[in-house]
């Protein structure tokens, strides 16, 4: 564990081994009773080294240089640098860390992979695109495919020979995925034509996999209408000979790569499947399953976005906090009648420190409810019994609220670490502007966050029998309230509990629009409840984390105050630590976490205007 511009590698251990116990929790399941402490933070360590060294360099290259479409031979060449960087990825193992050790991976917590991911991430999230992509169309495959698709697939792909993608948008089809046109025709051998378009696929087409694995969305010939009648379907760019070697090109050829505002290393890639009839695809589980089997990767894929955006986050804060700290300009606003007063870091002013917190929080908010999914769908899949339904049920309401409540901050947090750079943030020397054009994207794809949010208020929520998956989030947080009792500042336990009981309204509110069929104003306020969630889950985190840190920071600082505890934080790196992370949550909770009852009187004031308007509301803008 080191110091480094890019993520708090201490707080990363404080989420793992002091808020999660891992330690505790691999002694319950057998499939990790070989792992201990000394594994994880050689595996932390690992990810950190790759990430500082190799992979952070190609942030800038990346962006400068981008993908290039060669449209002769439909090829996509990446940025160069990224390849030796994606070799010493595979070769470290942090694609497999998680995986089942039988097809070549190490069999960890999900938490280690994401912990490790998170971190490299944090270097350049545009490079792991390609790795993660791949790593989500394999878990398909392991999850859903027979055991010749398994045995076919499955070894290339974990090596990083073969890689894969997630083929669902068309140009008709983006978020109305049921009104997509690919069409698959089944043949006699019991394989099928697959014709159609498919855009916006990230790592569609490169030049670092030999083959790659496209499970694609489309519809059998003669299916009804809507999702209930999409399939999905394997289909290699390159078909596999029976010894597994690469045979015949499969029909799927590359039209163009999106020349985009960020991500500009990642490949976005429109694909044409079966323009010479020549398309052979394999259904993956069974007919008319495709959505279902595809929200396992959308799942995991909404779930790896939320991590971009934190761990984007963290790199935008620490490069402004290490900027800040260094940036001497002005004097102490205590000394500013002094003519003789030194110049300070920017650091040290009121409204630099004010900015440098709120990222603090919300980042460390941020980290802690992702990897909090992360292992309660972990649990899922070995526990029994209630346990095993309700950590579904976190996972259920969680998806949603961490992918939208996080890629939104993210744009926020990157704007405001540009803020702190002032003027030079804004220049391209500095990583900052591209950090805040590379967040944009987070809050679109995967399903947008106005998706994420209609999914979190009707799915998750309202039409969930007995609301069991919000009973379950509150059940959570009522324990982490009580477990705070005598710990932490009553002010604070306070504002969570009535955040609970406001929350409790709304939802009571809604659950009676919807008896009344009052579906317009479930729809315009879906946005606005995910939003207030967001915010009572990170205060939630918040208060969770005190429990942790106050008693720590009294064992370490004790009753120190003034210019002792100054000196004493300054020695003491762990005292720094735990100090740090309570006056970060004392901030969320008590300055920003008050913003949301003016969400909540927002939401039960019931205003109609949004139901009002019509296109006619909107003037003075062309009309075409």
């Amino acid at each position: 564990m080191a110091l480094n511009p890019l993520i708090d590698s201490r707080d990363i251990r404080f989420c793992l081994f002091e808020m999660l116990e891992l330690e505790k929790f691999t002694k319950e399941f057998p499939a990790y009773a070989d792992y201990d402490r000394e594994t994880f933070e050689s595996t932390l360590d690992l990810a950190e080294k790759l990430a500082v060294e190799k992979v952070f360099p190609t942030y800038k290259e990346g962006d400068k240089v981008g993908c290039v479409f060669d449209p002769k031979t439909k090829g996509v060449k990446i940025p160069e640098c990224y390849k030796p960087v994606l070799d010493a990825y595979y070769e470290a193992g942090i694609y497999g860390t998680m995986d089942d050790p039988e097809w070549g991976g190490m069999g960890m917590p999900a938490i280690m992979y994401m912990s490790a991911v998170e971190t490299i991430m944090a270097g350049n999230y545009n490079l792991v695109m390609y790795p993660g992509l791949s790593h989500g169309a394999m878990e398909l495959v392991q999850t859903f495919g027979t055991q010749e698709q398994k045995e076919m697939y499955i070894p290339k792909m974990m090596t990083g020979e073969w890689g894969g993608t997630m083929c669902l948008t068309e140009p008709d089809a983006g978020s109305d995925v049921g009104n997509l046109k690919s069409k698959a025709v089944k043949q006699p051998d019991g394989t099928y034509k697959i014709t159609g378009q498919k855009i916006f696929i990230s790592s569609g087409e490169n030049d670092y996999y030999k083959n790659m694995v496209h499970p694609v969305l489309a519809r059998i010939e003669g299916d009804p209408a809507g999702t209930k009648g999409i399939s999905i379907f394997l289909v290699p760019k390159f078909l596999v000979n029976a010894d597994g070697s690469l045979g015949e090109f499969n029909d799927v050829t590359c039209a163009g790569i999106e020349h985009k505002m960020g991500i500009k290393g990642s490949a976005t890639c429109t694909l044409s499947f079966g323009d010479n009839g020549n398309c052979k695809g394999w259904l993956l589980g069974q007919e008319r399953q495709g959505m279902k089997i595809m929200f396992q990767m959308m799942n995991e894929a909404r779930l790896g976005v939320a991590l971009q955006a934190e761990a984007l986050s963290s790199a935008a804060y620490m490069h402004a906090a290490t900027y800040a700290k260094n940036r001497f300009q002005g004097v102490h606003v205590t000394q500013m009648l002094n003519p003789d007063a030194k110049l300070v870091a920017i650091s040290q002013h009121p409204d630099v420190k004010r900015m440098l917190l709120w990222m603090k929080s919300y980042v460390e908010g941020m980290r802690f409810i992702t990897y909090y999914l992360s292992h309660s769908l972990n649990i899922e899949h070995f526990a029994e019994g209630d346990r095993k339904k309700e950590a579904m049920a976190i996972a259920e309401i969680m998806i949603p609220i961490c992918k939208a409540g996080n890629t939104d901050k993210s744009v926020e947090i990157t704007s405001e670490a540009m803020q702190v750079y002032g003027g030079y943030g804004f220049c391209s020397e500095y990583p900052i502007e591209q950090m805040m054009r590379d967040s944009k994207i987070t809050c679109i794809y995967e399903g947008t966050n106005g998706i994420q949010s209609m999914d979190l208020t009707f799915r998750k929520i309202l039409m969930n029998p007995d609301q069991y998956n919000y009973s379950i989030l509150k059940k959570r947080i009522d324990e982490v309230v009580a477990g705070a009792k005598g710990i932490v500042d009553d002010k604070y336990i306070n504002l969570v509990e009535r955040g609970l009981q406001k929350l409790d309204e709304v939802i009571e509110m809604m659950k009676e629009q919807m008896k009344k069929g009052q579906f317009l104003l479930l729809f315009m306020n879906a946005t606005p409840l995910q939003q207030a969630m967001f915010m009572l889950c990170i205060a939630w985190a918040h208060l969770w984390m005190l429990t942790k840190t106050i008693p720590k920071m009294k064992e370490l600082v004790g009753d120190k105050k003034g210019p002792d505890r100054e000196a004493l934080l300054k020695d003491n790196k762990e005292a720094a630590f735990y100090s740090g992370k309570v006056v970060s949550s004392q901030f969320y909770l008590g300055a920003e976490f008050p913003k949301f009852f003016g969400r909540i009187e927002a939401l039960l004031f019931g205003e109609g205007a949004v139901v009002k308007a019509s296109d006619e509301t909107f003037t003075g803008m062309l009309e075409s």
